[in-house]
């Protein structure tokens, strides 16, 4: 299984600085695609009853931006954080909510989100469309219908 993001375009999506990724990359070669690698699982895993996880590319930006937010985190973690930094409790609160609407999204009945879903599962979840009006009258009858309307009300 590979990951949704590799670890280049993780540093274009994380709130980190590139140089925090290099840094843990330099020390400990693979971790961050390795958490990348996990993390994906685990999202595929949560969302793989409703949605055709695990995605095909191009991936949905919304399980991306989840991915990045939660290895933001992590990143931040390994790196070493001050627990009264407020930048860190922000990238923390951004990882939980994230994890928070992948258990939504997995949720039966109210996490509806606009994913591929699976082909057996239709019924269930967000689906892209089809027309929203239908009528099977020509392009030329309202002015039937005016003139039977004017009719109806004396003016003819």
């Amino acid at each position: 299984m590979a990951a949704y993001l590799t670890v280049a375009e993780l540093k274009g999506a994380t709130l980190a600085p590139a140089s925090y990724v290099d840094a843990i990359e330099a020390e400990e070669p693979g971790w961050t695609l390795g958490r990348l690698t996990t993390w994906s699982a685990w999202i595929d895993a949560r969302l793989r009853k409703r949605y055709a996880a695990p995605f095909a590319t191009p991936y949905p930006v919304t399980v991306t931006g989840w991915l990045a937010a939660i290895v933001t985190w992590e990143i931040y973690l390994k790196r070493g954080v001050n627990a009264l930094d407020q930048q860190a409790t922000d990238i923390r609160e951004l990882a939980t909510a994230a994890k928070a609407e992948v258990l939504e999204a997995a949720n039966a009945v109210g996490g509806l989100f606009d994913l591929p879903l699976r082909a057996n599962t239709t019924a269930t979840g967000i689906a892209l469309g089809e027309p929203l009006g239908y009528s099977e009258a020509s392009p030329y009858t309202w002015t039937s219908e005016q003139r039977d309307a004017a009719i109806a009300a004396g003016e003819l």
